[in-house]
């Protein structure tokens, strides 16, 4: 709150001096080469990085996850308590669960799909009071008094629960389990189960597939403002084709059913609900007479009386936020908000009810995502407009009628956080520097905690006033001699940037490059070009990069990285050029920039190598197959090779179904284009990837072994999208530069 927060500032700032917000000075250079070991190892390279920040309810403490030092796969979590600055362990994660249980097959799933790399505390909750938080731990449920550090367990079951929650009041705490939703009442120890139909291909409370991995909703349920009621939603996934998965692993193989919606194919049937604690009554919550939706996001009114829904067609070109009585179920028709677009509508999750019935969201109808106000009269009226586009809704002072928001604004290359009035106007901003921030504000805009990075500065974390003022460090993370970073400075590459004109002619797209000092006119070097390509992404930022990139630039080579049009943060006709043709034009962009490096005489033009994981595995193969021996070799990662083979809500957002778009899907896959195979290709794959399945790839590896071509694969048995282990990323990447070394290079093995 934000009264006991101010309580506490000025002994917070007495503490520390204020300061900007800018890069710690760097130290004398040592110089060692990184090793590709050594960057999988621990400790984490970035430095000590506090992930899902966050300020307890009363403003006292500020939360977050830290990997350990001595393991950066395993996280813990820390408190800072504002007043003195000392932060602390606040649950150990080892020494609360010593040994993990192994993972049910939906927690995977769920790990999976939320991009959850670390183990140990991947998630937490604050109560209301900021007395307590509640962390799920291997797969039982724990409640940690803040004060004592004492953990009560709340389960232990042989069942995995997921999804907890502590209700808004901190009655009660719920969960999943087997696939039924249950509540905890907290002051009783009481449990019970709200639901008792779940299993099989019913689930009450859980996202969907497409919810988790597309539309970024990885819950099927949500509490009441007051503690008295939770809306619920029902998936039933009877309708949807089941694809035989192959879990093969270094011991067994095993074969798994998965419901998965192929384009064109028949998706979950998903209901909304809303129980009433008390009595346990359901009432059916009206979505409209169309089944085939999709159930976007879900959002309490401040009141509890209404029941915000965002509701998308099948063909996502329109958008609907419904009005819903959670008591009687029915749609209030005069507070509906529609939105439609010839190509998409972008789902995000920016909405916030006030508290006089009005409520703020992301629009992109003006063609950039901006801020709307809507009255509780329906009024509606932009609060920023302009050529540039905001990133997320940070945090609204209804009584002095300040928004806080983060976006892109002077170049889509930097992301800072900005206030703006209520009643609209010129936003100010508020962080500095030349790189990238994500911010937490504090309740009614109190301050905010803010981590900044920029291609000189590793993620650091700090408390600062609403002003952009530091308070106090949070994680300072400086590149000093004892950073885990430091002895390779000396041999750190920093990346350049700039523009290049798209294959239309006119459109300027952003460009990264690393260039190894010795690569000059006299002595070219071979380059790797990165790509992604798709949509909701964007490669090039002026923030802390991947050391990977170190590694490749460190062995000789320039790397470089393009954001074709399609790509994420450059407005939506920017994005939509990819409509219903993907594959197409991403590959006329990136050729538009091979074109350009090649122009370099500090480049060896012959020896350009091509690489990408999944869209970008994509583009591996679709550029590689359409420009025949522009590249030297190319390496796809996780490929998708034909749309027709991936799930419904990501590739009928671009492409529309199979059955209205048959020449899109026909010139967007790999198999149209495979009479221009020339490229030597190394194409990887996990044996067990549930997102683009493996048989993309072996359809690819079949048709190109009946026409007689040669090329080389790595499979990587258990692995699922993401080849997580820290050895078999090692392994990943020795084999990526053996093949680049041996094809741009001439060299034998090649693997360090």
């Amino acid at each position: 709150m934000r009264a006991s927060f101010l309580a506490v500032l000025p002994i917070s700032l007495g503490l520390v001096a204020c300061e900007s917000g800018e890069a710690p000075p760097a130290p004398a250079p040592q110089g060692e080469r990184l090793t590709i070991e050594r960057l999988y190892g621990s400790p984490d390279l970035t430095g000590p990085t506090a992930r899902s920040v966050r300020f307890s309810p009363d403003g006292s403490r500020i939360s977050f996850l830290r990997a350990k030092e001595e393991d950066r796969t395993v996280q813990d979590l820390w408190a800072m308590d504002v007043e003195t600055g000392r932060s602390y362990v606040l649950v150990d994660a080892r020494q609360l669960a010593p040994e993990e249980r192994e993972l049910t097959e939906a927690e995977i799933q769920f790990r999976e799909r939320a991009r959850i790399t670390a183990s140990g505390v991947v998630s937490y909750q604050w109560d209301e009071a900021g007395e307590a938080v509640l962390v799920p731990l291997d797969g039982d449920v724990f409640y940690v008094d803040v004060e004592t550090g004492v953990a009560r367990r709340l389960t232990e079951t042989e069942e995995f629960e997921t999804d907890a929650k502590v209700s808004p009041r901190g009655g009660y705490v719920s969960f999943i389990r087997d696939q039924n939703l249950w509540v905890h009442d907290l002051a009783t120890g009481e449990e019970r189960a709200l639901t008792t139909e779940g299993g099989g291909a019913i689930s009450w409370g859980m996202a969907e597939f497409v919810a988790q991995e597309e539309m970024s909703r990885y819950t099927g349920y949500w509490w009441s403002p007051d503690d008295s009621r939770i809306a619920v939603a029902r998936v039933d996934e009877t309708p949807v084709m089941i694809v035989d998965r192959f879990g093969i692993t270094a011991d067994a193989v095993s074969v798994s059913e998965q419901r998965y919606p192929r384009a064109g194919t028949p998706n979950a049937l998903v209901t909304l609900h809303v129980i009433d604690l008390a009595s346990g009554e359901v009432t059916d919550m009206d979505l409209g007479a169309e089944t085939d939706i999709y159930l976007a996001r879900v959002n309490w009114s401040q009141s509890g009386g209404t029941l915000w829904v965002q509701r998308q067609n099948r063909a996502q070109t329109q958008w609907d936020l419904l009005a819903l009585n959670p008591v009687t179920g029915e749609e209030n028709r005069a507070r509906r908000i529609t939105e439609r677009a010839d190509s998409w509508i972008n789902l995000t999750h920016e909405l916030r009810p006030l508290s006089d019935g009005g409520l703020l969201y992301l629009s992109e109808q003006s063609g950039f995502r901006h801020i709307r106000h809507v009255s509780a009269d329906g009024d509606m009226r932009e609060i920023t407009s302009g050529e540039w586009v905001i990133d997320s809704l940070d945090g609204v002072d209804e009584e002095t009628g300040q928004v806080w928001f983060s976006g892109w604004m002077e170049t889509p290359l930097e992301r800072h956080l900005y206030a703006v009035s209520l009643e609209g106007g010129d936003p100010v901003r508020i962080t500095s520097g030349e790189g990238r921030w994500s911010v937490t504000v504090g309740s009614g805009g109190s301050g905010f905690i803010g981590t900044y990075s920029d291609i000189a500065t590793p993620p650091n974390t700090a408390l600062y006033s609403i002003e952009g003022e530091r308070i106090a460090w949070v994680e300072e993370n400086r590149l000093d001699e004892s950073h885990p970073y430091a002895p390779y400075l000396a041999a750190h590459v920093t990346p350049e940037f700039g523009t290049l004109t798209a294959a239309d002619g006119t459109t300027e797209l952003y460009w990264q490059m690393y260039r190894p000092d010795h690569c000059t006119a006299s002595t070219p070097c071979p380059a790797i070009v990165q790509v992604y390509g798709g949509p909701h992404v964007q490669t090039v930022t002026q923030g802390w990069q991947s050391l990977r990139d170190q590694i490749l630039v460190q062995s000789g080579y320039v790397v470089f990285k393009v954001d074709n049009r399609g790509t994420w943060n450059r407005g939506h006709a920017f994005e939509a050029e990819l409509h219903r043709r993907m594959g197409i034009l991403e590959v006329e962009d990136q050729l538009a920039g091979l074109d350009w490096l090649q122009a370099r005489d500090f480049v060896d033009g012959e020896r350009v190598g091509l690489w990408g994981w999944s869209y970008g595995g994509y583009m591996t193969l679709m550029t590689a197959l359409q420009a025949p021996g522009r590249f030297a070799a190319g390496i796809a990662g996780a490929p998708v090779t034909d749309w027709a083979l991936y799930d419904t809500h990501y590739t009928e957002r671009y492409m529309s179904t199979p059955q209205d778009n048959a020449y899109g899907y026909e010139a967007g896959s790999a198999f149209a284009h495979l009479d221009g195979y020339e490229t030597p290709l190394l194409i990887i794959h996990g044996m067990a990837d549930d997102n683009v399945t493996f048989d993309h790839s072996t359809r690819l590896f079949a048709e190109l072994q009946q026409r007689g071509e040669l090329f080389e694969m790595m499979t990587y048995p258990g692995e699922r999208h993401g080849i997580r282990p820290p050895p078999l990323q090692i392994h990943l990447l020795k084999t990526q530069m053996a093949f680049f070394d041996r094809h741009l290079r001439g060299e034998g093995e090649g693997a360090r």
